[in-house]
């Protein structure tokens, strides 16, 4: 009778798949076995027949026996104090023959890389680089190559990894836990390009195949595995890294291209990418049409961007997510670069093309809800681990996604981690943060009686408040030089301000009052207009309240919207005229900008996320000169420092006239700390002006530097000749002297004295 060194009790939990340290049981162990000090190797190897423990150093063999069950093997080694570094001969029967290989036995390899203090930091939620640590990272234990995994599933009765390299059998890799809820395990002898999961079962028994929370890469859609990266790249912007470490954002110009990589261009199927990347289509895209891949879109969307004249792109949500038709803001693989486009290290290549020319990258980033799908984090470990459990609480409803528990350390650091993650390995150079008032909000679109008020009965969400405090007090410090943009549509107070001052930490919000109010004004006729003097003003009253961008974004030309030319009212010539009146009010206004792609040379079709923008629009004449006067907007508010170095503080503006409502007309005034300054003067009718007066600080000339109506831009070509002498006599507006000038219809005009003709 066979005696063993282990209960049949301990083999079955092995072998049923339930217990929760199998290194208690499999691998080597030193025990005292018939009197004498021995080593016990155990392996569980489903659809093996035989194994053998191997010596590789002394070619000796030491056959292993079936106990209790018949691939639970077992092998006693006396007369041996100090075990060698084994591996397992396996033997299986392959295509009706027996075949033999050779195996590191993973049990063998007992030391966590996920240390006692790491476990400490990540309970606590301060762990800010746990993406090192979590997931499928390439490392050396003992000099054999592998892969070390680890995942957080506290309340999982099991967890195994699964993978191409055990052809998806949870039996052959069941990963050990510690007390803190994290389940680890080294599997050698695999590296890069290796899919897998984690099987995790609940308390029941019920079985979740998930996706890796903290994986570099997933395959691509509809597959959902996760697949080992290094995330190994050689940057080349040590330069640009240095400049923005040592440079102050808030005083600079800043001028966002927003893109959706995937629809701004398309490829064809015609012409592979020369990269290699397998080409990526969709059922919805036009026939023959395919995803360009990033190395692609370097070569195509940044020189256009750097041509236009902007300093940052953003990139809409390239976090992995599973249906295109989300726009990326339904995110699955928050540590994941979306492989519709590339590999992480293809992104990265597009990045650090950006800093090659000083574009400047900027991510949308989605810390407030995430989706449902099975392979995601709802339910990760069989509870609501990463939700609420109280849909109240857990669930947006109209989005149909679930909530973050911004309570729950290991969530929040979960967030926190992610956010540096990008800033880390991605050298991105700001977030824009998605949907901050669903955040903020418990009743955020929710009725009476759906919701659940705070500790202290209101309705402010403290757990995220306190997760963007914590967020910004990190995020500068790692990162200085660096953008965080608030995507915030209420007035929750001080969004912008520093958290050691009760503020949210944000640097940047977007001024979604400003965007309503404009589009809203743009979109009547402009007899109308005249009632409405205060949409164009209204947003001094509360411009330095905060540290505003000035946004028309894709959220506003999507959904029956209309495209932002579309929405213009008049005649094609009016509907031009209209949207360079406003975009040149935009820029000239207080606040960084951002604007959509396509509006810069009026498509007249509404963002469409399955088709490309109607780059055959160039071909036309009013196009090409609206495309123009975005560069030349672009370069002018970039080289005149009084239209960007006080976007911040009143000393930086100052209205010469906003009470003209019988004809539309504002004009103010932009300065600088120095005391540059500039004049502009908006025309919001098509109402022409031959002389209009206006009253300036200083006596000289004044030459246009800028007229939405010239010639060049598809305008009239209605103006001042070069610019105008300022009347020493003719007091105005409360200014010493004035300017007497031709006002264009439907145009915006800048004015900076020369002072070489003081």
């Amino acid at each position: 009778m066979l005696v063993t060194t282990i209960s049949p009790d301990q083999i079955d939990l092995i072998v049923k798949n339930l217990h929760q340290d199998p290194f208690a049981v499999l691998g080597s162990h030193q025990i005292e076995h018939d009197g004498q000090m021995v080593w016990a190797i155990r392996a569980y190897l489903p659809e093996a027949i035989e194994v053998a423990v191997i010596d590789p150093k002394n070619h000796c063999q030491y056959p292993m026996v079936s106990i209790h069950h018949p691939h639970f093997f077992e092998c006693i080694i006396s007369d041996c104090p100090q075990l060698f570094s084994y591996k397992l001969k396996v033997t299986e029967w392959v295509d009706g023959k027996k075949s033999d290989r050779i195996i590191y036995d993973p049990y063998s390899f007992k030391s966590p890389l996920m240390t006692e203090f790491d476990r400490h930091l990540f309970a606590q939620g301060n762990h800010y680089q746990v993406y090192e640590k979590l997931g499928a990272h390439i490392t050396k234990i003992e000099d054999v190559e592998g892969v070390y995994f680890a995942v957080w599933a506290p309340n999982a009765r099991n967890v195994s990894v699964l993978g191409d390299f055990n052809y998806w059998d949870g039996r052959k890799h069941q990963m050990r836990k510690s007390d803190s809820g994290v389940w680890d395990l080294f599997i050698p002898a695999i590296g890069i390009g290796c899919s897998y999961k984690f099987e995790i079962k609940n308390q029941a028994g019920h079985i979740y195949e998930k996706s890796d929370p903290y994986g570099f890469q997933q395959e691509i859609r509809p597959k959902t595995a996760s697949i080992v990266n290094d995330l190994h790249y050689e940057w080349q912007d040590q330069v640009w890294m240095e400049k923005r470490r040592n440079s102050d954002p808030i005083n600079q110009p800043i001028s966002v291209y927003e893109v959706h990589l995937g629809s701004w261009l398309h490829g064809s199927f015609e012409t592979p990418p020369a990269d290699g990347y397998p080409m990526v289509s969709a059922a919805d895209l036009k026939p023959g049409a395919r995803f360009l891949t990033y190395r692609e879109l370097a070569d195509k969307l940044i020189p256009y961007v750097k041509d236009m004249g902007f300093t940052h792109i953003e990139l809409l949500p390239v976090a992995e997510h599973p249906f295109d038709g989300s726009w990326g803001y339904q995110v699955i693989g928050h540590y994941a670069a979306t492989s519709r486009y590339g590999t992480p290290q293809d992104l990265m290549y597009f990045i650090d093309r950006c800093h090659e020319v000083n574009i400047g990258v900027l991510l949308d980033w989605v810390p407030g809800h995430f989706p449902k799908d099975g392979h995601g984090l709802a339910l990760f470990d069989g509870t609501h681990l990463y939700e609420h459990a109280d849909p109240r609480i857990g669930e947006h409803k109209g989005w149909g996604t679930l909530i973050f528990n911004y309570t729950r350390n290991e969530v929040q650091n979960y967030l926190l981690a992610n956010a540096l993650f990008w800033f880390d390995k991605y050298h991105i150079d700001g977030i824009r943060v998605d949907a901050v008032a669903s955040m903020l909000y418990l009743d955020y679109c929710r009725e009476e009686g759906e919701w659940l008020r705070n500790q202290y009965g209101g309705r402010e969400n403290l757990g995220a408040i306190e997760f963007f405090r914590h967020l910004h007090s990190i995020l500068f410090s790692y990162f200085p030089g660096i953008l965080s943009i608030a995507e915030e549509s209420t007035s929750f107070p001080l969004v912008s301000h520093p958290a050691y001052l009760g503020g949210l930490g944000f640097n940047l919000k977007w001024n979604m009052g400003w965007m309503h109010d404009m589009l809203d004004y743009f979109s009547m006729d402009p007899w109308f207009r005249q009632f409405h003097q205060n949409s164009v003003t209204f947003s001094i009253m509360y411009a330095f309240s905060e540290n505003f961008v000035l946004a028309l974004s894709h959220d506003e030309v999507v959904h029956l919207k209309k495209s932002l030319l579309a929405k213009m009212p008049g005649d094609d010539w009016q509907k031009f005229a209209n949207q360079r009146c406003l975009l040149g009010y935009m820029f000239t206004h207080p606040g960084k900008k951002t604007l959509f792609m396509g509006m810069e040379f009026g498509v007249w079709k509404e963002w469409n996320v399955w088709g490309d923008l109607q780059w055959d629009l160039l071909n036309f004449e009013m196009h090409q000169s609206l495309q123009k006067f975005v560069k030349d907007l672009n370069h002018l508010s970039q080289s005149e420092s009084a239209l960007y170095a006080q976007d911040f503080s009143k000393d930086g503006f100052a209205w010469i006239d906003c009470s003209d409502r019988a004809n539309s007309i504002v004009s103010f005034i932009r300065k600088d700390q120095n005391g540059q300054f500039v004049v502009v003067i908006c025309n919001f009718t098509p109402m022409g002006h031959d002389h209009y007066r206006v009253g300036v600080p200083e006596h000289g000339f004044y030459q246009e530097i800028l007229n939405s109506d010239a010639t060049i831009y598809g305008g009239s070509g209605m103006g001042n000749l070069g610019g105008k002498w300022s009347d020493q006599s003719y007091y105005s507006h409360s200014q010493p002297h004035s300017l007497e000038v031709c006002i264009p219809p439907l145009s915006t005009l800048v004015f900076k004295i020369d002072s070489s003709k003081r």
